[in-house]
C-alpha cells in the first residue's frame, strides 16, 4: 500500500487547526485533541521526526501556563465571581490601563482557559503534521511555480522535528558514554552538539539538492504581465470572498468570490509551473485516499464554520459556552460528528509496518 502523500496530511491537520479557531468548547477541544492524537500514534511511522509529538505538547502544556500566569498577575479586572485578591501595585499615571495584581475572577480565568487550550490544540495539530507527513517527501512535491518559497517553507518547517531528532541523538550518545551531568550542565551539554549537527545537516542537504539539480529549469523567461496580473487578482479575490464569507451577513458573494479567486489561483499556479519545467525526482502520486483524508478534515473545518454562523442559536450556544456567567459546557451530537470526521484516516489509512533494526541502523548511520 502506498503512503499517504504528505500534503494530504497537512490539509487534515490545518484543516482541523482551522476547526478548533472557531470554538471555545473545551468538550470539543479535548475530543479533537485526543482524535488527533489518536491518529499520530497509530499512524506515524517509524522516522525520528514522528516522535515528535510530545515535544508539541509540552510547548502546548506551557503556553497555557503562561497565559494564566499573566492573567492572574495582570489579567483585567471584572466578574462576579471573586477567587482570590491578590495584593495591588500602584502603578504610575502613565500605565494607566495596566495592572499589577487585585481581584482574580472566575470568569475571566475560565475564558482564558478556554483560549489558551485553543491555542495549544492549534499548535499540537502542526505537530501532529510534523510527526505524520515526512518533510523529504513533502519538498519533493512543492509546486512547481512556486518552488522558490515552498523549498523555504517546507525547511521552516521541518526545523523543529530536525532539531527534536538531533536532540534525541545527542542525548542517546551521551548516554551511551557514561554522561551524568544533570540540571544546566546538561543542557549546556547538548545545546553545542545539537548546534553543530543541525549546521552539518544543512550544509549535506545543500549539497546533496545541488549534486541532484533540484529546482533545476529549462525556461528562465519571466512570466507574461498578463500571468502575473491574473494570478494577483484571483488571490485579491479568494482573500475578499474569505473575508465576506466570514464576516458578512449574506455570504453568497463571499463563496463567489472565493470560488473564482481559487479556480484562478490554481489556473495561474498550474501555467506557471508549465513555463517553468522544474525537474523532479519521483514525486508522489495524489491519490482517491489522500483526496478522501484531505476532504475529511475540511468537512470538520466546515461543520464548525457553519454552526460558527449562528444560523442555529442553541448549537452555537453549545460550541461556544458562555464565561459570563459561567454554564457548565454540554456536548452536543454535532461535535461527535466533527470528531468522527477528524479520526477518519484511521479507517482510511493502514498502520505502517515496523522497520527491521538493520533497516532503523542504516537510517541513524546515513542520516
Amino acid at each position: 500500500m502506498t503512503p499517504v502523500h504528505p500534503w494530504a496530511w497537512w490539509v487534515w491537520a490545518l484543516s482541523l487547526a482551522a476547526a478548533l479557531s472557531m470554538t471555545t468548547s473545551p468538550l470539543l477541544i479535548v475530543l479533537l485533541v485526543a482524535a488527533v492524537c489518536a491518529v499520530v500514534l497509530l499512524r506515524r511511522g517509524d522516522a525520528p521526526w514522528a516522535r515528535s509529538l510530545g515535544i508539541y505538547a509540552v510547548l502546548g502544556a506551557f503556553i497555557v501556563s503562561v497565559r494564566l500566569f499573566f492573567f492572574v498577575l495582570m489579567g483585567a479586572t471584572g466578574g462576579a465571581t471573586v477567587l482570590v485578591t491578590l495584593p495591588q501595585v500602584q502603578l504610575p499615571a502613565w500605565a494607566a490601563g495596566i495592572r499589577l495584581g487585585g481581584p482574580v475572577s472566575a470568569e475571566g480565568l475560565v475564558f482564558t482557559l478556554y483560549d489558551a487550550s485553543r491555542l495549544a490544540a492549534m499548535l499540537l495539530c502542526l505537530g501532529a503534521a510534523n510527526a505524520l507527513a515526512n518533510p523529504k517527501r513533502a519538498l519533493r512535491n512543492v509546486p512547481a511555480a512556486l518552488y522558490e518559497a515552498s523549498v523555504a517553507v517546507v525547511i521552516a518547517l521541518s526545523v523543529a522535528p530536525q532539531l527534536i531528532e538531533s536532540v534525541q541523538r545527542v542525548r542517546r550518545a551521551r548516554r551511551l558514554r557514561g554522561g551524568a551531568r544533570r540540571g544546566w550542565q546538561a543542557v549546556k551539554a547538548v545545546i553545542i552538539p545539537v548546534l553543530a549537527d543541525a549546521i552539518d545537516r544543512s550544509l549535506s542537504l545543500a549539497a546533496g539538492m545541488e549534486a541532484r539539480g533540484f529546482g533545476r529549469t529549462r525556461d528562465q523567461r519571466p512570466p507574461s504581465r498578463l500571468l502575473t496580473l491574473g494570478l494577483l487578482a484571483s488571490m485579491l479575490a479568494a482573500t475578499l470572498g474569505a473575508f465576506l464569507l466570514l464576516g458578512s451577513a449574506s455570504p453568497a458573494w463571499g463563496v463567489t468570490l472565493l470560488a473564482l479567486g481559487v479556480a484562478g489561483t490554481v489556473a495561474g499556479l498550474r501555467a506557471g509551473g508549465r513555463r517553468l519545467s522544474v525537474t523532479r525526482y519521483r514525486p508522489d502520486v495524489w491519490t482517491v485516499r489522500d483526496t478522501a483524508l484531505a476532504a475529511s478534515g475540511m468537512a470538520a473545518a466546515a461543520v464548525v464554520a457553519l454552526v460558527d454562523t449562528g444560523w442555529w442559536p442553541a448549537l452555537h450556544a453549545a460550541f461556544h459556552p458562555s464565561t459570563s456567567p459561567l454554564v457548565w459546557p454540554t456536548l452536543h451530537p454535532a461535535m461527535l460528528v466533527v470528531v468522527g470526521l477528524a479520526v477518519m484516516p484511521l479507517a482510511l489509512t493502514r498502520a505502517p509496518q515496523p522497520a527491521s533494526p538493520l533497516s532503523v541502523r542504516l537510517h541513524e548511520v546515513t542520516a
